[in-house]
């Protein structure tokens, strides 16, 4: 005989009699998904171009991104925001990222309703919508959907992604992390990654197999409940991680340039139908240098950077494909529905030149062509923070113009590809309607056959503001239904409608054309001349690479987008238009804790983030531990903050005390005490008091007086004559130990303390200095 349920919250469908043999049982009826849906999951790659994917005309090899488009959907007209968070906001609620108060990275929110980083709860996820719906729901990867002083051991927990729907999660909770040394997380706490570099591990393996045995640990109970995984590998975010033998196949592959790279790749996508017949390459971009016109060592160095992107991308492309082949194995690949896009376009935050280590960029310290050289063996190595020059961004964003951060078409047109065989009938098609990253929610709904929520917890939800695309799965003429789309990213505004695009670029087209820099301040007379004089027409409908401005000889169709614009904004909290993007980082916002200048911390607790630590550049201050020292002495990490690519080091070593500072990977200032702390308990301190100003523009920090004191009597001091000046990324502080990369060499991580460690107190005093501008290029690395 049968269970008898009953749907929870109606009434009980069983009997109640004087005695259990008088009466009849019946059970509220388990949440469970309709019969026969499909699984979901969605691929979110990063900072991976519109010409970076076989599929898209790219000779980098992605045969298992490519076996999707070829058994599926390639859509050519996809758009993002041009910025990681904003889109992945997008890709996850279904709404514009002003709306999800992501007008930027949550890094560099303020206090207005698009921008203070904290995604409205009648936003739901697509993970909650699911999980109502019996998926079982995983994020696995990069997450970045919630402030950065969140991200610590004191929350708040609504907010990271068990809070939002998802019953499990492993990644990474920021915008980057080292593949080789992550920044792990599982659920809602922080963990170690289960191997070394020297043991094999990479954390885009890693990450395969979380989530094979995630998906794995629910079909063994229940075979027919189905999933939703959200997959966000790092790659092909910086830094540029993979094993060597992946970058060395590429050897010799991009030695002709970026140049020849657009020419190749154009000719390709042509033949493949991604763009026009006719389609051009956009203009050579003003801020690029020709590729003969550098030097054959710059050629060769940034040459080397070119492979090991590469690889990194073919990297992550097969473990995708492990996932998919799991998927096969168990019988799922054919019912589920598979979406894959990037968070925006190439990302030229590499600077002109390249960089083994982003650490020295964001402090204003890059390092000369000759320093690269002498490290280009170590590139793509877990002793390398890499990242590309941005000509090979501009060339990634093939056919169009710009990329990462800049709404031109090379910031925001991505690669899109669909895949679902139960479902869609067509195989290896194009789709050329217009698509925004807001449209994925609700295509996912309609392939499901279910409405958006109008509650999620009791919390009623706001519209959705994407168009579903299930209606062009199999039909190629389907008429586009997503007419119009604004686009604003630090003031660098566009929107499209009909074919037409109007873009007012900020600071202007080029940094060489502005004369000014990203971040350039819009005041309101700036705003006004913008909307007069520098929106520029393109009928992309004819003109994809947005190289013929016709603002001149249609006024009447720029005038109609201009006020379209300012409509689209004012629905969706864009306004005050803010160019800026070093001021944000000034502004005080709401903390979990309040301010102040005495920081205790404790062995055995977790890493506190760079954005929830104490500020100690460039500014007097001590760190005080209590210690006790066994009988045979002790060594080991009393307090660290950094990695290899830059950082210090408070520890003992061979029983003695000893401080040390990382600057940028090029020189170790330290300190050390020239006897071995006796046995028993002790009050080991270390002072740093500036004798200097930091020069921030020049990459220096404040020098200053580094002493070493053992129950208050000074054990040993130096002058460090350079310090890191602006900040550390990774830059989590760790108490008791020194996981992931050893900050100095003079130990292997993670170098534990062998004593007894009670308490480590950091103690700030002066005021902090800092250069906003290279602390917002710090914060967008993570984006």
């Amino acid at each position: 005989m049968g269970l008898t349920e009953y749907e929870p919250g109606t009434a009980f469908a069983g009997t109640i009699g004087r005695t259990a043999d008088e009466s009849t049982p019946a059970w509220p009826r388990p949440l469970r998904a309709a019969a026969d849906s499909p699984n979901v999951l969605v691929i979110v790659l990063d900072d991976t171009g519109y010409g970076q994917l076989g599929c898209y005309g790219s000779p980098i090899a992605t045969p298992n991104l490519d076996a999707l488009a070829a058994g599926g959907l390639l859509y050519t007209n996809m758009h993002t925001t041009a910025l990681c968070s904003p889109s992945r906001s997008c890709i996850i609620t279904g709404r514009n990222h002003h709306a999800n108060a992501t007008a930027a990275v949550n890094e560099m929110a303020t206090g207005y309703p698009g921008y203070n980083g904290q995604i409205p709860f009648e936003n739901g996820f697509l993970s909650e919508m699911l999980l109502a719906r019996g998926y079982s729901t995983y994020l696995v990867g990069k997450y970045h959907l919630l402030p950065s002083e969140f991200e610590s051991p004191a929350g708040p927990y609504d907010r990271w992604p068990l809070g939002r729907g998802f019953e499990r999660f492993y990644g990474f909770l920021g915008g980057d992390t080292s593949q080789w040394h992550p920044d792990l997380v599982y659920d809602n706490h922080q963990v170690h990654p289960p191997r070394t570099p020297e043991q094999g591990y990479h954390l885009t393996e890693d990450l395969a197999d979380r989530a094979i045995s995630f998906i794995a640990d629910a079909k063994q109970v229940a075979p027919h409940k189905p999933f939703y995984l959200h997959f966000c590998p790092g790659a092909t975010h910086a830094p540029h991680h993979v094993p060597r033998e992946w970058a060395d196949r590429y050897a010799g592959r991009f030695d002709d340039g970026w140049d020849a790279y657009r020419e190749r790749v154009l000719a390709r996508q042509r033949e493949l139908g991604v763009v026009p017949a006719g389609a051009e390459l956009s203009r050579h971009d003003p801020d690029v240098p020709d590729w003969d016109s550098l030097t054959p060592d710059a050629r060769r160095l940034a040459t080397r950077m070119m492979e090991v992107f590469a690889g990194f991308l073919s990297h992550a492309d097969h473990h995708i494909g492990r996932l998919i082949d799991f998927l096969k194995e168990i019988g799922e690949f054919d019912n589920t529905l598979i979406v894959v896009v990037s968070d925006n376009g190439a990302s030229a935050e590499g600077g002109p030149a390249g960089t083994t280590n982003e650490l020295q960029f964001f402090n204003n310290a890059p390092e000369s062509v000759e320093e690269s050289l002498a490290r280009i063996g170590e590139l793509g190595g877990p002793d390398t923070f890499n990242h590309f020059p941005w000509g090979w961004a501009w060339a990634g964003n093939t056919p169009f113009r710009r990329w990462k951060r800049e709404t031109y078409r090379g910031g925001t047109s991505d690669p899109f590809l669909v895949h679902w065989p139960a479902g869609i009938a067509a195989r290896g098609e194009i789709r050329t309607q217009y698509a925004h990253v807001t449209d994925i929610v609700p295509t996912v709904l309609d392939a499901l056959g279910a409405e958006p929520p109008a509650e999620i917890r009791g919390v009623a939800q706001s519209p959705l503001h994407g168009v579903s695309l299930a209606h062009t799965f199999d039909d190629a003429d389907a008429p586009t239904r997503h007419r119009t789309q604004y686009f604003e990213m630090f003031g660098h505004r566009a929107i499209d409608h009909d074919g037409w695009r109007a873009v007012c670029p900020w600071p202007g087209p080029s940094f060489a054309e502005a004369g000014q820099p990203f971040g350039a301040l819009i005041s309101a007379g700036t705003l006004t001349d913008l909307d007069a004089h520098h929106w520029e027409l393109y009928h992309v409908a004819d003109d994809p690479a947005e190289n013929h401005d016709l603002a001149g000889e249609h006024p009447d169709k720029l005038i109609e987008l201009i006020a379209l614009w300012y409509t689209e904004a004012g629905k969706y909290n864009v306004l005050p238009v803010d160019g800026s993007a070093a001021a944000r980082l000034l502004v005080q916002r709401p903390q979990v804790a309040e301010p102040r200048d005495r920081y205790v911390y404790r062995p055995g607790t977790q890493t506190v983030g760079f954005f929830a630590a104490p500020r100690v550049l460039n500014r007097p201050h001590s760190i005080t531990a209590d210690a006790e020292i066994p009988a045979g002495g002790a060594e080991g990490v009393l307090l660290c903050q950094g990695s290899s690519a830059g950082g210090w080091s408070f520890f003992l070593r061979d029983g003695r005390l000893c401080y040390a500072h990382n600057y940028l990977g090029r020189v170790i200032s330290q300190v050390s005490a020239s006897e071995p702390v006796p046995a028993g308990r002790h009050r080991l301190r270390f002072e740093f008091e500036p004798t200097g100003s930091p020069d921030l523009a020049a990459g220096r920090g404040a020098p200053g007086r580094a002493q070493l004191y053992i129950d208050g009597t000074l054990a040993a001091q130096e002058q460090f004559e350079v310090t890191t000046p602006i900040g550390l990324n990774p830059g989590g502080l760790t108490c008791g130990a020194n996981p992931g990369s050893a900050i100095v060499p003079d130990y292997a991580a993670p170098f534990g303390f062998t004593g007894v460690l009670h308490t480590v107190v950091v103690d700030l005093s002066g005021d902090l200095i800092t250069d906003s501008a290279a602390e917002m290029r710090m914060a967008m690395a993570r984006q």
